[in-house]
């Protein structure tokens, strides 16, 4: 893939298997992150939810995308995913089809990102809860480490959502 794509030329699937093209997203700031139900880093969920709602309203949309490469921490059906984020966590921003994050089935979406904001290790995806940060523009702002809390994110989406 080249520069020239945008984020919104991909498409995932929700937890039914839907299609989801991000092109609905035109004109927001997404935060794509690989999420995990039985995670050390699973409480961010709460963290994240917290951003969608201090600033979707502003345009930010936090896309939550289960991954289980990472010591099988996201187990389950996609429904029983969305159905954990939603009653543990009050989660209201989607919880998309798991996908593969590393390797050769990488999904597409998750390649590109990497290949926007490689990070360390030649643009491998560490661990779960690694976050995109993609500007109105469908370009990519910033990448965030696992660790990085939610919380901490809040000036770069600031800076994303006042760029136009």
């Amino acid at each position: 893939m080249t520069n020239t794509h945008s984020v919104k030329d991909f498409v995932l699937h929700d937890a039914s298997a839907q299609p989801v093209p991000l092109s609905r997203y035109q004109n927001q700031v997404l935060l794509v992150v690989n999420t995990a139900t039985a995670c050390g880093f699973t409480p961010q969920l709460a963290g994240l939810e917290a951003l969608q709602q201090q600033y979707g309203s502003q345009g930010l949309q936090v896309l939550g995308v289960p991954c289980n490469q990472f010591g099988a921490q996201a187990p389950g059906s996609n429904a029983e995913i969305a159905q954990f984020c939603e009653a543990r966590f009050a989660t209201s921003f989607p919880s998309l089809a798991k996908v593969e994050v590393n390797g050769p089935h990488t999904d597409a979406l998750f390649a590109w990102l990497k290949a926007q904001a490689p990070g360390v290790l030649g643009g491998r995806i560490l661990w779960n809860f690694t976050k995109f940060l993609v500007g109105r523009d469908g370009r990519t702002v910033q990448r965030f480490a696992p660790m990085t809390k939610p919380a901490r994110l809040q000036a770069a989406i600031e800076r994303a959502l006042s760029a136009r």
